[in-house]
């Protein structure tokens, strides 16, 4: 039986601040959504903040929450200054509010008499928890809590620097009982959202601000990702790349799959290394991935098979899981930058210059050139221009040239200007001679390149309309469906706009 029930109670809720008042805050906060609370009493700056928000709690706890209460001494990686004796004394308090479970990190643990905490008056369920915020370290097969031992359950939050080191800890918690799996760090978010549904008890989310690396807010947990329903029967698919922070993907890709009630998700997956990704495949139950930048290039090496279309593009922002295990590429970027450009100009005999020499650059370069455009490419490397130019049939261009030619239409195939650099152009004001201007990405919606375009008195297509368009064609292929797209467009260009 599970120690904190099952569904939206193994979804713990953080709620951690400075202050009592802006504590009860997030507590009542977080009651709206979830029915387990972590109380962080170490992160209150003082210990009359530590009995205000005490005092408050007492009086106000919900009957069906169940509340935690963390004091984590600095030793162990919290914010309490304090020694082992004000710490005990903090989570008798805590008890004494209603609390009916406490984290004793494994520093403190050590200190202490063996059943000390059993006899002493802390909150009756006890959590050990070990944290390793420099590495993900050896691992046991598994983790054996005695039913009525010296604690209730046990937590590892450790840092997975590899994709790898994530899967580790969730062979840990399937092999085990009573135990929390929290794989931290930007590498190890994947898995932290698939925790729950691998056998860990607990999947922690911050009401505000994080208190660990690679947290995911209460919010995007519930809503977005949806952990607390996913189950080994849930298809997974995500995007790969490097870096991956900024990406709409599962925002689209999720939406959709709500629309239709299917049971998938998509996650971001942070690849530095595309191997120590691949390996992962299997272990995550994955049926279908996107691919940005930089791996567009290098996926093709590791297909079983492609479209010719994807081949001869020579780079695959989509890729297919087959059940046996092998992968099947395509390119769903020719399609929307096709769709994005056609409403603002004939390409047929237009002139268009691509700038930039990658995997997005060469879907561009292809979908122009077979639309019957005459294609420019000009990039920071030389040679890789030359080498695009000739295998789409277009003509490289070189930087100094820009002031002096004119064209059509300008692309930007480059990630110059992308969320969080939003303030950058790839090119300067007196270097676009063109009708109108492209940008490929999409966050933000209105980049610093389109801004200097509008003021030049030319058009300007966001690459939001790209984006959506390829993710549509993505969604497709992996489902078989229909993708809802004026749900997943109004999803996407409603937190474009929040965030802006």
């Amino acid at each position: 039986m599970a120690l904190f029930g099952w569904g939206i109670r193994r979804i713990c809720a953080v709620a951690a601040a400075s202050t009592a008042a802006e504590m009860s805050r997030q507590v009542r906060t977080a009651l709206r959504s979830a029915r387990t609370v972590e109380a962080r009493l170490d992160w209150l700056k003082s210990d009359a903040e530590r009995a205000q928000f005490l005092c408050w709690l007492k009086k106000h706890k919900s009957a069906s929450a169940t509340f935690l209460a963390t004091c984590r001494r600095k030793e162990g990686g919290g914010r309490f200054t304090g020694d082992i004796a004000r710490q005990l004394y903090w989570l008798t308090q805590a008890r004494d509010a209603g609390c009916e479970w406490c984290d004793i990190e494994m520093e403190t643990f050590c200190e202490l008499p063996e059943g000390f905490l059993r006899a002493y008056p802390v909150p009756p369920r006890i959590l050990l928890s070990i944290h390793d915020f420099e590495r993900t370290p050896n691992l046991p097969r598994n983790i054996v809590v005695a039913r009525h031992g010296l604690v209730d359950a046990v937590k590892i939050a450790a840092q997975a620097k590899t994709i790898a080191d994530s899967v580790r800890l969730l062979k840990l918690a399937r092999g085990s009982r009573n135990f929390v799996a929290v794989p931290m760090g930007d590498v190890g978010l994947p898995a932290r959202l698939l925790a729950l549904r691998e056998g860990s008890e607990l999947a922690y989310a911050p009401v505000a601000e994080a208190t660990g690396p690679g947290q995911v807010s209460l919010e995007e947990v519930l809503e977005l990702y949806r952990a607390h329903l996913l189950t080994r029967g849930t298809r997974v698919y995500g995007v790969i790349g490097h870096p991956i922070g900024h990406s709409l993907s599962p925002l689209l890709h999720n939406t959709g799959f709500v629309a239709r009630h299917m049971n998938a998700v998509y996650l971001p997956f942070l690849v530095h290394q595309l191997g120590d990704f691949l390996k992962a495949i299997s272990e995550f139950g994955i049926c279908g991935f996107s691919v940005t930048i930089p791996h567009k290039q290098t996926i093709l090496r590791h297909l079983k098979e492609c479209e010719p279309l994807a081949a001869e593009i020579g780079a695959v922002n989509t890729v297919v899981v087959r059940r046996d295990g092998s992968l099947y590429g395509c390119n769903t970027d020719y399609v929307g930058i096709l769709r994005a450009l056609q409403k603002k100009l004939r390409i047929q005999g237009s002139r268009v210059l691509i700038f930039g020499a990658g995997g997005s650059a060469r879907a561009a370069a292809f979908a122009l050139s077979r639309a019957g455009a005459q294609v420019f490419i000009c990039a920071r490397r030389e040679s890789a221009a030359r080498e695009l130019a000739r295998a789409a049939g277009g003509e490289v261009v070189s930087r100094r040239a820009l002031c002096k030619e004119s064209f059509d239409a300008l692309l930007n195939a480059t990630p110059i200007g992308m969320h969080p650099h939003e303030g950058i152009s790839p090119l300067s004001a007196r270097e676009l001679q063109c009708r109108i201007v492209m940008d490929l990405i999409y966050r933000p919606e209105r980049t610093k390149l389109l801004e200097i375009a509008a003021q030049k008195g030319m058009a300007t297509v966001s690459g939001v309309n790209m984006f959506l368009a390829q993710g549509f064609a993505q969604w497709e292929i992996w489902t078989g469906k229909r993708a809802p797209e004026a749900v997943m467009r109004r999803a996407v260009l409603s937190a474009l706009r929040w965030r802006s």
